[in-house]
């Protein structure tokens, strides 16, 4: 799963000057301390919150991009978002089965992607999916500009505590992110996309292969080739 994370030394974290944000919900996870190195790199525009690349929802300087930016980022962030099956390959009964010998295989498959995203619906945790798929596009991504872009916006919707599409990390993966947001990169969320591709594969895959939707498609094909 991608390259092993290069990491370099970081300044240690001041915890009392770190911002405190009010009315914070509580949370499960463990949220490192965000240092003003860390929040000065994004250069925030002056009429935005100092803390908007990570807490903010409705922040001013998500406006300040410009339009070629906005394009790119939506390609990114909503690949695969209403994905039309028909424009695929016909889905065959033996890709179908090929998907129960590896999650990898399974994840690999445009198809199977779609299906499997169809069944996190239904546990309330395709989230983990688009993240994965957001960190995919993100190493593809060569534009240094783009890249910070990319990682501002995977971070606030997957990472931040605010956020309706958090994504479950441990306490290491958040400060090891945290780290790198000083210097971003394609890299800067590898040991957190690790991490969300573990736990889909131990938790959601085996449900996904012993669930009715995943015999019902099976069944399906089945009979279409008996027709």
């Amino acid at each position: 799963m991608g390259s092993e994370l290069e990491m370099g030394k970081c300044p240690p974290q001041n915890a009392g000057n770190s911002t405190q944000v009010q009315n914070t919900p509580p949370n499960t996870h463990t949220l490192g301390s965000v240092n003003t190195q860390t929040v000065g790199f994004f250069n925030s525009p002056s009429n935005a919150c100092c803390f908007c690349w990570c807490c903010c929802c409705s922040c001013s300087c998500l406006t300040a991009r410009s339009a070629k930016e906005e394009r790119i980022l939506r390609t990114i962030f909503e690949k695969e978002e209403d994905v039309d099956t028909n424009q695929m390959p016909q889905l065959t009964l033996e890709e179908v089965h090929t998907w129960g010998d590896s999650f990898e295989r399974l994840i690999k498959s445009a198809q199977g992607r779609v299906h499997f995203r169809r069944f996190l619906k239904t546990e309330f945790s395709e989230e983990n999916l688009k993240f994965w798929l957001a960190c995919e596009d993100l190493k593809k991504e060569t534009n240094k500009t783009m890249v910070e872009q990319a990682v501002k916006q995977i971070y606030e919707d997957y990472i931040s505590v605010l956020s309706p599409k958090e994504v479950s990390l441990d306490s290491s993966a958040r400060e090891v992110i945290n780290r790198n947001m000083l210097e971003p990169s394609s890299c800067t969320f590898d040991e957190a996309q690790q991490q969300i591709y573990t736990l889909m594969q131990r938790d959601s895959y085996p449900r996904y292969m012993n669930s009715s939707m995943y015999a019902d498609l099976i069944q399906s094909l089945e009979q279409v080739n008996e027709s």
